[in-house]
């Protein structure tokens, strides 16, 4: 199982997207600081996660989300 999934800064509730086999682990490395491009928003709240059968499906879900916050923003 594959998830996609959402997190929030309760820093400056910025958004961070990405994809995972394992979402507890990924939750865990994002809290615990060991992501370096969300190591400096910390703490987070998860806000929404999918799940998938498919790796490919997942990243082309997580592609997707990132493409449209980015379009949403300009």
């Amino acid at each position: 199982m594959f998830f996609v999934y959402m997190l929030k800064s309760r820093i400056d509730e910025s958004l961070y997207i990405g994809y995972t086999s394992d979402l507890k682990r990924r939750f865990k490395e994002h809290t615990d600081g060991k992501n370096v491009s969300t190591k400096h928003k910390k703490p987070f709240e998860l806000i929404y996660y999918e799940a998938y059968k498919s790796e490919g499906d997942a990243r082309y879900r997580e592609s997707n989300l990132k493409k449209h916050a980015q379009n949403s923003l300009a």
